[in-house]
């Protein structure tokens, strides 16, 4: 069931996705060869507890999952797309990161994620630039296609039209989802989809757009061995960025901006 949010809901929501964006700049700032993600995720959980809210990812337990998620971020390096589990290996120059964040505040959640390349190599990736720059272009245009009156098929087809354009892979089966007192709520927020098909958006529906791409064109992928992290089939790099946003009547308004 969708729910709206009363635009005194939204206002409420704005200091878990201040949280959420002051995290991941921490976490951002951090990330250069020889840290863990274990680190990162340390140093994202020390940042929430001082703004004096709650990891939305740790301990979260949805039925396909084998175990409770054991971390405050998700870290995904390289072919690694979403949902990996921090660990103790160091970041290496070059490397691509995702990072993925999740907070409550007062109850109330935002969720947000960023993909770098990891500074230090000789020679910087253009091809991994091209991708974190499409998936960031996907998510620009993602949120402009979030006005009232529009329809969540304009938002996937906003977000898919770039990325196939650009020759990149939609990870299979996923998307965005609604953002509340939960993590995730209704709906679906699909990346790739025909426009002017699907719900109606509504001022006061709250969502989390996230486009998840996938260097090698593919869209499938594999589980890790935790079964939680999701891999390319084919080892190539991937990137994931995400905002939590709230449709209102003057157009989206991006709650977890850094």
């Amino acid at each position: 069931m969708v729910q709206l949010k009363t635009p005194a809901q939204i206002e409420a929501m704005k200091p878990a996705g201040a949280l959420v964006a002051q995290t991941l700049a921490a976490v951002k700032d951090a990330a250069r060869p020889g840290v863990s993600t274990r680190e990162l995720d340390q140093i994202a959980a020390a940042v929430i507890a001082d703004g004096g809210g709650v990891p939305a990812f740790l301990n979260y337990h949805p039925r396909w999952a084998p175990t409770p998620y054991p971390g405050v971020l998700c870290t995904s390096v390289n072919e690694k797309v979403v949902h990996a589990i921090p660990d103790d290996l160091p970041l290496q120059p070059g490397d691509l990161l995702s990072v993925d964040c999740g907070a409550f505040v007062d109850s109330w959640c935002a969720d947000a994620a960023f993909s770098i390349i990891v500074p230090g190599a000789a020679e910087v990736n253009v091809f991994d630039q091209l991708m974190i720059h499409t998936a960031e272009r996907a998510l620009a245009a993602g949120i402009a296609a979030s006005v009232p009156g529009a329809q969540l098929g304009d938002v996937g087809y906003a977000i898919g039209t770039i990325c196939r354009e650009a020759g990149f892979g939609l990870l299979q089966d996923h998307g965005g989802h609604g953002v509340g007192r939960s993590m995730h709520e209704a709906p679906h927020v699909p990346n790739e989809s025909r426009p002017h098909r699907g719900l109606r958006l509504r001022p006061g529906l709250v969502i989390a757009i996230e486009p998840m791409l996938q260097a090698g064109g593919r869209d499938d992928y594999v589980h890790l061995a935790d079964g939680w992290g999701l891999s390319t089939t084919d080892g190539s790099r991937a990137a994931h960025v995400e905002h939590t946003i709230a449709i209102t009547e003057d157009g989206p308004l991006i709650l977890t901006r850094q």
